[in-house]
């Protein structure tokens, strides 16, 4: 009796033994590279702030939505005024609207972050309003479509990318709005019956891939220059509204403005 007594101390020590020993291997294996994680310098072209990290991807993306709005606001009221169709202009309607608000949450989330936006479109796309500018018609509207179309699938890649790897909340916030936003557009526009979906496939199939560099890194201390509002102009009167969550399978345009670039949700 005292023999087996005796063997099930030994049996407990020896257990009590390895699993001490052992303890300290299996804790640290998911950890064991989080003092290297925390000791990893950050990308040169990150710049830490109150929100998280900003990065060239975060910076690019705050540009490009910019970008945007510089070109689809215009390209947008010229539909309401100059399409045939009434499925042309609604998404013409939608361009103003969803670029207005868009160009407000930008500019208030870049004023935050000392990000420098643009005051002008592109050369390109200076070169698709004139190239609209020019069309009539049947022409126009085909133009119209495909242009903003193949425009608005390039943009939805950046922001899907940017809002699955950001750790900036602001930008993750923007990215969540254009997203909605982006989505919108690309619906509205694809209900015209104009895009050439095999043109837009093979350009993509096409393009090299390259990640973007997004503008400098801001200067600490220095504040971003302000850069006025995109707002159509001429006598329009748009009918939709920003979209907030999709609902029944359609994206829909009721998103509330907020007040001011200072109340752009954190």
């Amino acid at each position: 009796m005292r023999r087996g007594i005796g063997t099930i101390f030994m049996v407990l020590a020896i257990v009590g033994t390895i699993g001490s020993l052992a303890y300290p291997v299996f804790y640290s294996y998911p950890h064991r590279f989080d003092a290297a994680k925390a000791d990893a310098p950050a990308p040169a072209d990150t710049v830490i702030t109150r929100w998280g990290p900003l990065t060239a991807a975060d910076r690019d993306l705050l540009v490009r939505v910019r970008l945007a709005g510089l070109w689809e606001i215009p390209a947008g009221r010229q539909a309401i005024e100059r399409a045939p169709t009434q499925a042309v202009k609604e998404a013409g309607d939608h361009l103003v609207v969803g670029h207005t608000d868009l160009d407000k949450r930008v500019r208030g989330i870049a004023a935050d972050l000392g990000v420098v936006l643009p005051d002008q479109p592109n050369a390109q796309q200076r070169g698709w309003l004139d190239e609209l500018s020019r069309a009539q018609g049947k022409d126009y509207e085909r133009k119209f479509a495909n242009l903003l179309r193949s425009a608005h699938g390039k943009v939805f890649q950046l922001v899907a990318q940017v809002r699955s790897t950001t750790r900036n909340s602001l930008v993750r916030q923007l990215a969540s709005d254009a997203d909605r936003t982006v989505l919108d557009h690309i619906t509205v526009l694809e209900k015209t019956g104009e895009v050439d979906f095999d043109a837009i496939a093979n350009e993509a199939a096409a393009a090299p891939a390259a990640s973007p560099t997004g503008p400098p890194p801001p200067s600490p201390g220095v504040p971003a220059a302000s850069v006025p509002p995109v707002r159509p102009t001429g006598d329009i009167d748009p009918t939709s509204r920003p979209s907030t969550l999709p609902a029944d399978g359609s994206v829909p345009t009721d998103r509330p403005e907020p007040s001011d670039p200072d109340d752009v949700q954190r």
